[in-house]
């Protein structure tokens, strides 16, 4: 099978289900990754991508308490917590040279859809020159669902208020017998494609993300995969995927260790060679560490995501690297693997050539 999969990708063909499941079951990393890099080369040559970026979480509090979160809290709890806007405001002032405010946060069960459209407001008009990626398909249901409007009329309003794009949080895994098991509160992967579908029909690009690493099989990731290449297919809507790793501590799973750094290569490697349809395969490397977000540049990774700067919800589950890499870390990271940095803007605009 590898011989017939060397020629489906020499030829820009698609691999198939079974094919993806094989390449996640292969022992030869080196093969593997030499074949998601010729892919991830034709797309972007050698080109890597950052961006300046800061992240905001306006509050943890969550109706929803999925089991493999350990971000989100119900009233009470000790690590709780939400933004008041005035801190949202001191948030923005001090955020320096970024391109992009990246806001996700719990499904608060007091505020209304007007604070977290009065957020955008006040982040447009304090940082016009920033991009707002802002909102999981989860919380945009949920807008929909305390506003009593549409789906549509809901992304309008968010439009209106300033988002440029959404996040691609959410996803998890989108098998139902997993999801019922990791997150049973959460909206179901169907209602999160809808919402996708809905945001790339009003013209507003998003990306797209996989929770791997914790009690799903290889068919799970297949199948996930699959109705994100589907939904692809239908809208050219998404503009990068992200593989996440698993973190367990703090959460309710019972599940006790991290993802190894050959299924993450494999995972990576995987989705490029998989997602022929997706522009850029992001290496989070809040989740995967710098060094070996680093060596995912040779595996079909493309993209370093940016300066990020005070990450939340990684780290209460207990992740070890820093909360923010300076932007000339980033660019002695990528240099050093061999490759070029290039600093963008939330949709791939490049900004600088290092």
């Amino acid at each position: 099978m590898r011989k017939l999969i060397e020629k489906k990708v020499k030829n820009r063909g698609r691999i198939s289900d079974q094919e993806a499941l094989f390449l996640f079951k292969q022992n030869d990393l080196i093969w593997l990754g030499r074949l998601a890099d010729s892919v991830k080369e034709r797309l972007s040559g050698n080109k890597i991508f950052f961006n300046l970026n800061r992240h905001i979480n306006p509050t943890n509090y969550c109706r929803n308490r999925c089991r493999f979160c350990a971000f989100s809290a119900s009233f009470g709890d000790r690590h709780g917590y939400e933004l008041r806007l005035d801190q949202i405001e001191k948030i923005a002032d001090q955020a320096g040279d970024v391109y992009e405010f990246h806001i996700v946060g719990g499904l608060h069960p007091k505020w209304n859809f007007e604070r977290y459209l009065e957020i955008l407001r006040l982040l447009k008009r304090k940082r016009p020159d920033a991009l707002l990626q802002a909102y999981t398909a989860v919380e945009i249901d949920h807008f929909a669902k305390i506003s009593r409007l549409s789906l549509e009329r809901t992304i309008r309003e968010l439009k209106s208020a300033g988002l440029d794009g959404v996040p691609g949080g959410g996803a998890e895994i989108f098998h139902s017998s997993i999801r019922k098991k990791i997150c049973p509160e959460k909206i179901s992967a169907e209602r999160w494609l809808e919402v996708h579908e809905a945001l790339h029909r009003a013209q507003v690009r998003s990306n797209a993300t996989m929770l791997y690493g914790h009690i799903e099989k290889f068919t799970h990731r297949v199948h996930h995969l699959r109705k994100l290449r589907e939904l692809q297919d239908k809208t050219r809507g998404f503009a990068a995927f992200i593989p996440l790793s698993f973190h367990p501590q703090n959460t309710r799973l019972n599940y006790s260790h991290y993802t190894t750094g050959v299924d993450d290569l494999k995972t990576i490697a995987v989705s490029r060679i998989y997602l022929d349809n997706f522009p850029h395969i992001k290496a989070f490397w809040i989740m995967l560490g710098e060094k070996l977000a680093q060596v995912s540049l040779w595996f079909g990774a493309d993209d370093l995501d940016g300066t990020v700067e005070e990450e939340k919800i990684t780290h209460m589950a207990g992740a070890l690297t820093p909360e923010a890499l300076a932007r000339d870390e980033l660019i002695r990271l990528i240099r050093d693997a061999g490759r070029d940095p290039v600093e963008r803007d939330t949709w791939y605009r490049v900004k600088k050539v290092w």
